[in-house]
């Protein structure tokens, strides 16, 4: 039987990197009391670079704070997995707060990764465009470019960080103020680069689909 979940999609203003990731940390909290039904944030960030747990900022971190000041970006340590990466408008965030099933076989760290993979697969895909994954690498990427990165955190079986889809932002800081995950050898892409002119709203629904597709117990009400 499908699980109902609560959905918050952001649509007013982009949220700050420390305020969306104290929501996660309060949803996650009440979801692990089973005080809460399992959550799927969709929103844009404010300007900001993050280091997960397996960044190198001296390799990876290509500007100063100088630099940085005057371009208004800000720059937070994160507790995901993964490497650095940029956020800002123009790009859907997802941060799905959910309890891994045991009896299911939910309870594979590398299978939800697969699965979050595919539900940015599978939304590209209605939209056009044909994304894949690379062999030891995390993300969705297209004609040798990551259009979408992921990394997650997970305690006690439910999970916080999720994914972020480059849709129709300037990629510029992306491209000159870091190595983005840490990956000097290969790009970063947006579906407007690649030619799908859509906006943050004509994604959201299809991702959203996609989304109750992969997860298949979760339903949106």
């Amino acid at each position: 039987m499908a699980i109902p979940y609560s959905l918050i999609s952001i649509v007013d203003r982009p949220v700050p990197y420390a305020e969306a990731l104290e929501w996660q940390y309060s949803l996650q909290k009440q979801r692990r009391a089973a005080v809460a039904l399992d959550t799927l944030l969709l929103l844009e960030h404010a300007p900001v670079i993050t280091l997960g747990r397996g960044s190198v900022p001296e390799r990876d971190l290509l500007c100063s704070a100088e630099e940085r000041g005057v371009s208004g970006i800000e720059i937070y340590e994160s507790d995901r997995g993964g490497e650095i990466t940029y956020h800002a408008p123009g790009q859907i965030v997802g941060y799905p707060i959910l309890e891994l099933d045991e009896e299911s076989g939910e309870r594979d760290l590398h299978g939800y990764l697969r699965r979050l993979e595919q539900v940015i697969i599978d939304t590209i895909a209605e939209l056009g465009l044909e994304g894949y994954r690379k062999p030891g690498l995390t993300g969705v990427w297209v004609n040798e470019n990551k259009i979408a990165a992921i990394g997650i955190k997970v305690s006690r079986w439910v999970t916080m960080h999720g994914f972020a889809l480059n849709v129709d932002l300037d990629l510029t800081p992306m491209r000159t103020l870091i190595v983005p995950c840490g990956i000097s050898t290969l790009g970063v892409t947006s579906l407007k680069e690649q030619g799908i002119a859509v906006g943050r709203h004509e994604v959201e629904p299809v991702l959203l689909r996609k989304f109750e597709s992969v997860f298949a117990r979760y339903r949106f009400d």
